[in-house]
């Protein structure tokens, strides 16, 4: 895999979410910015050291 793909939304609360499209990662934050901060982390965790896809796309 060399792209992960994140499907990103605006919870009703003003939060944002985000969920990869074919993997089982999810994330939510207060901000857009602190969003993108923690997608970077969960794409980490969830891949191997080494595995993770060198590229992170957003799709708002």
């Amino acid at each position: 895999m060399n792209q992960v793909l994140f499907v990103v939304e605006e919870a009703d609360d003003g939060s944002c979410r985000a969920s990869a499209v074919g993997a089982a990662i999810h994330t939510e934050a207060d901000s857009l910015e602190e969003l993108h901060q923690d997608i970077r982390g969960a794409v980490h965790c969830h891949f191997e050291d080494g595995e993770a896809p060198p590229l992170i796309r957003l799709h708002h």
